[in-house]
């Protein structure tokens, strides 16, 4: 089975009822404390994970994938900038539930329906600064990292990027997108500082267990008008092509320089009425293709010019049939 690891941006929701804890969820959250906490010691907020709106990327997930989603988020931690660090985690999804949204459609049309979570975290002085932030609306995205089986093409189903539809345009009125099929795993959601959805603050890389990266692909995404966000492993990649274009610059450079000096030196020896300033001049401007050219000509040129044979040669003729080697005659 392949595997595609993602994390896609959402935002903090409804706080005006996050300071209310049922008695529903008080058991909820007590199920994952080793002692029975009080509405009062706990601080619950709402979080809207993800939806089936077309993304940045031109990806989204489809109805089926987000109700899947809705069972496998519940119980995952929440951290700060995805660092999978035990001391990093502060809260935890206690709920999760598919909503649609009355009256609102997504960029293909369809009907609009969202992933939204119930998180808890303990009141305590550590978290105080945290819970002001949330309320007053300074930290509001989220990051969640999910992990989908494929993502297809929404025109004809095939996966994407192996058919002849391009994400973004549209066929016959219907817009051509990556859907995200059969997610099976989660893993956190973390706080994160930008948002890049132009909604609801959606992003979406890679994570780190995965190693297909094709920069065509990324070039492609760094080509696109829209916001991008790169994983650590995307920026490594290019770091790796970025070194391997500046090796080659390097042996071309020298390629080219060799290139030059030989052309330069048969020029010198067959065209003696050109100056190596003007030759020099000429080479500048020149391709690789077209000095090799030259280099070729130049050579054939020299071959024919400075032709070795021996000195007595029983072939030597002049234009009277006339055998020569004369100058060896006593």
């Amino acid at each position: 089975m392949s595997k595609i690891s993602l994390k896609k941006e959402a935002f903090v929701d409804d706080l005006s009822v996050a300071s209310t804890v049922s008695d529903e969820e008080l058991e909820l959250i007590n199920g994952y404390t080793r002692r029975k906490f009080s509405a009062d010691e706990v601080y619950v907020f709402s979080l809207v994970l993800c939806d089936n709106d077309v993304d940045r990327d031109r990806e989204r997930f489809t109805v089926e994938s987000l109700f899947a989603l809705e069972k496998l988020f519940v119980g995952k931690t929440g951290v700060f900038d995805h660092e999978p660090s035990a001391k990093n985690q502060t809260a935890r999804i206690i709920y999760c539930e598919v909503e649609a949204v009355n009256g609102k459609k997504t960029a293909t049309g369809d009907d609009y329906f969202r992933l939204k979570a119930r998180a808890y975290m303990p009141r305590s002085e550590k978290n105080a600064d945290l819970i002001l932030a949330l309320e007053s609306g300074i930290i509001k995205e989220v990051s969640v990292g999910c992990a989908v089986e494929k993502t297809v093409c929404s025109i004809c189903g095939e996966k994407i990027g192996e058919c002849a539809h391009i994400k973004g345009e549209t066929y016959g009125n219907k817009l051509c997108c990556g859907e995200l099929i059969n997610p099976f795993d989660a893993y956190e959601f973390s706080f994160v500082a930008v948002p890049a959805q132009k909604t609801a603050g959606v992003t979406k890389s890679f994570y780190s267990d995965r190693k297909d990266f094709d920069m065509e692909s990324i070039i492609k995404k760094l080509k696109s008008n829209d916001e991008v966000v790169l994983c650590i492993d995307e920026c490594k990649e290019i770091l790796k092509y970025i070194d391997g274009l500046k090796q080659a610059a390097s042996d071309g450079v020298y390629f080219r320089e060799t290139l030059t000096s030989e052309v330069l030196r048969l020029s010198a020896a067959v065209e003696s009425d050109i100056s190596r300033e003007t030759m020099e001049s000429l080479t500048k401007s020149m391709t690789v293709a077209q000095l090799n050219e030259f280099k070729t000509a130049f050579e054939k040129r020299k071959s024919e010019r400075f032709a070795v044979s021996p000195q007595l040669y029983g072939g030597r003729e002049n234009t009277n049939n006339e055998r020569l080697n004369t100058e060896f005659k006593i």
